[in-house]
């Protein structure tokens, strides 16, 4: 099964978000679900892997979420070996090679990314990277100043009585960010993008859906 540099780009965006790359002996499947909400974003992932989908998207019946998974091939054990730890996520050490595209940044913050949004001048996004450890946060934030020219920093969230580290992306960084990320985002995102950079049609979007 041949993945194209396209659909590797993706899928790493993908496992450093909601995807799960499932193991079967030598072999591995990426797994990939998402609510009704951002069914959208189901096909979209769908259409992009299609060649290396087992069957389109379906829907369950007990809570309407949407999934899909590829078939499984080796070449996803591969990233598997980089990216899992006694079947826990991690960074890789060569996350630096393997996280080049923009797209893969897009694909990561429509499955893990957040807009802190309050006044019309202020906003921040975030990434949920509270199952990494800080060490992996401290790569992911390099990662993004070396490969992609955006100042990002650590913050820590309370959940469930603990603190949790996550990447904030404030004003040295968003503007950049925002550049890289916006060519790729679906319409079932926009939330997550700031009404002062949309135009109005997008705009009406956000505020109203």
């Amino acid at each position: 099964m041949d993945i194209t540099q396209r659909q590797q780009d993706i899928i790493v965006g993908n496992i450093l978000g909601d995807g799960y790359l499932d193991p079967k002996g030598e072999i591995t499947r990426l797994c990939l679900k998402q609510s009704q909400e951002k069914r959208e974003y189901i096909f979209w992932l769908y259409q992009e892997l299609q060649n290396i989908c087992k069957s389109p998207p379906k829907q369950r019946k007990d809570n309407k979420q949407w999934y899909v998974n590829t078939r499984y091939s080796h070449e996803l054990t591969r990233l598997r070996t980089l990216f899992y730890q006694d079947g826990v996520k991690i960074i890789p050490t060569d996350i630096m090679n393997l996280f080049q595209s923009p797209l893969s940044l897009a694909v990561w913050f429509m499955d893990d990314g957040t807009l802190d949004w309050r006044l019309k001048d202020h906003y921040a996004f975030r990434l949920t990277t509270n199952c990494f450890s800080l060490t992996d946060n401290e790569l992911l934030v390099f990662l993004l100043k070396n490969n992609f020219s955006v100042d990002a920093t650590i913050q820590t969230t309370l959940i469930r009585g603990k603190r949790y580290p996550r990447i904030h992306i404030g004003a040295k960084g968003r503007t950049r960010f925002y550049e890289l990320v916006k060519p790729f985002m679906l319409n079932c995102f926009s939330h997550k993008l700031p009404p002062i950079m949309l135009n109005p049609s997008e705009t009406w979007s956000v505020m109203t859906g």
